[in-house]
């Protein structure tokens, strides 16, 4: 139960190490995309890669090639869907969710909020955060794909063109309140 034998170590040590070589280069060759911010689809490929690392890692029963090849695979099915997310936006819906508006002009958008589970407090920490001290000084809100809120205030709103594509951003006045 606590210790089986020294070959089992020494395989961790010896294979541990090299797949923690591996799994740092396939990061470096992925991209800062898989580094970044994560929205829902690049948090499951960096679970499954966790995964794998301790798969290899633990069971003697998968070679560290196996689990190499796993770990590069994982990597190159994540480049391609970003490649053809950016290739195809429609696809990129399919995978990752769509940024959300849910304060304008000052005003929650309720529907939206509880659609994307978010509650006030969170905006209004996201407020908070940008330096704004009340709602009505804030243009809009977004709750952006990797989860994070957007805050933008109503002297910065300009002409909008950040917000083009979200749903009900065209409401959004120069003013916080219209």
């Amino acid at each position: 139960m606590w210790f089986d034998e020294w070959s089992g170590v020494v395989r961790v040590l010896l294979v541990g190490s090299a797949a923690y070589v591996t799994v740092v280069a396939v990061l470096r060759l992925s991209g800062k995309r898989t580094l970044t911010k994560l929205n829902a689809f690049d948090l499951v490929v960096t679970v499954a890669l966790g995964s794998t690392l301790a798969t290899i890692l633990l069971s003697s029963d998968v070679a560290w090639t196996e689990g190499a090849v796993a770990l590069g695979l994982l990597a190159l099915l994540q480049a391609v869907v970003a490649w053809l997310t950016v290739r195809w936006p429609g696809l990129r819906t399919v995978v990752t969710s769509r940024p959300t508006l849910v304060l304008r002009n000052g005003e929650p958008v309720r529907d939206r909020m509880r659609e994307v589970r978010v509650g006030i407090s969170e905006i209004r920490q996201a407020v908070r955060a940008s330096g704004a001290g009340d709602l009505a000084d804030v243009a809009a809100v977004v709750l952006e794909s990797d989860g994070s809120l957007s805050v933008i205030p109503a002297e910065k709103y300009g002409a909008g063109s950040a917000l083009e594509g979200i749903a009900g951003a065209d409401d959004v006045t120069r003013g916080a309140k219209a």
